[in-house]
């Protein structure tokens, strides 16, 4: 026999119902919470992380998976691959002999991050430093800040006992950076604007014509790592844009743009056109999207697609109205699974995992070129 139901009983059950009914239901195709899962170790970068090993047997990516799961710190690790890529003078895109400024001066931006700590550091034209991740990480380690700049970034590396070089030109920077200037002689092009315009034509005539990789031409490599323990660390560093305006200073080494990690949620960086990056704070986005819960490839798309949103000036579009550029992002999560995009089809990413060193390819947001 059931126990009779009291005034009381009656009062709170009908409560409780009441309170149910008030909430919200689910809302229906609602992303999933990022969620942290077991982590795969894993280290990615850009194409050139699996490309330059100045003269040893390694590449960025296996040499930062190999450090990383001997014990290293992760972002220990991260820098000791990017160091190839900066040292070695086959990279035109980063470190010494990077393509140089308008006046022929090398000039470096670097960014690292490290996740477990919550850290940052970052320089931003620098010249003279072969290594400037390595001083971003000294920013991080020894400042309060997270930016040094020029003249400045310059000084405070000398401080901390950084060989500071004269000119990080080789022989190749400057053949190039000489023939650029055969092409947009500024006694031929006065007007300021005619000469930019000039400067860039030369540049993009000397990528077709194989002079320069395409790739290099905006320069840059970043390289995010997980490690089993789930701890998530990146850098990005570069020589910039081939013949900036001297003082430019692109995405690379600012935080959001050119690198942003969160360790509950993983990382992301980029190559390619510094300043729609800039603009739309895109790895930040990118890292956010992760935390709604897609996945790493998705997450970079939705970057990618408000990057056209807002390219709107005439200028920066091609004849069937998208951007005439390219950029990529390299995506991270916590649970080890990545994804490269890009804005145009074609190159590749570097992966290094269980399974050794490797290149896998972009996916694209959109078909055809930059200069259809």
């Amino acid at each position: 026999m059931s126990k009779p139901i009291t005034r009381r009983d009656f009062v709170r059950t009908g409560a409780a119902a009441g309170v149910a009914a008030a909430l919200p239901a689910p809302l229906a195709g609602a992303p999933a919470v990022h969620t942290r899962g077991a982590a795969r170790p894993v280290v990615i970068a850009s194409g050139n992380g699996n490309q330059f090993r100045n003269g040893g047997t390694m590449a960025a990516v296996e040499t930062a998976f190999t450090r990383m799961v001997g014990g290293a710190d992760v972002l220990d690790a991260i820098i000791a691959g990017v160091n190839l890529n900066e040292l070695d003078p086959g990279d035109t895109s980063v470190g010494y002999g990077g393509l140089p400024n308008a006046e022929g001066v090398v000039t470096l931006d670097s960014s690292v991050m490290h996740g477990p700590r919550r850290r940052a550091g970052a320089v931003a034209a620098l010249a003279g430093v072969r290594t400037p991740s390595l001083v971003a990480q000294a920013v991080m380690d020894n400042t309060d800040h997270h930016l040094l700049v020029g003249q400045d970034a310059q000084r405070f590396a000398r401080q901390m006992g950084f060989t500071v070089e004269d000119d990080l030109n080789t022989p190749e920077s400057r053949r190039l950076w000489l023939e650029w200037k055969r092409r947009s002689d500024p006694a031929r092009f006065p007007d300021p604007g005619q000469r930019a315009q000039a400067g860039h034509r030369a540049g993009l005539e000397m990528v077709a014509e194989g002079l320069i990789d395409p790739m290099h031409y905006y320069g840059t490599i970043n390289c995010n790592a997980i490690n089993a323990a789930g701890d998530v660390c990146g850098c990005t560093t570069t020589s910039g844009l081939a013949w900036k305006i001297p003082g430019r200073v692109g995405d690379s080494p600012i935080l959001g743009a050119g690198l942003y990690v969160d360790n509950g949620v993983g990382a992301a960086g980029s190559t390619g056109r510094g300043e729609a990056n800039l603009y739309n704070l895109t790895s930040y986005l990118i890292v956010e999207n992760l935390r709604r819960g897609m996945s790493p490839k998705d997450a970079g798309m939705e970057g990618l697609r408000r990057i056209v949103q807002n390219t709107v000036e005439r200028r920066l579009r091609n004849g069937r109205g998208t951007p005439n550029f390219g950029i990529q992002f390299y995506v991270l999560n916590t649970r080890g699974e990545h994804a490269g995009v890009s804005m145009y089809p074609g190159g590749t990413y570097a992966v290094c995992d269980e399974n050794g060193p490797r290149d896998v390819p972009l996916e694209p947001l959109l078909q055809g070129g930059p200069n259809d």
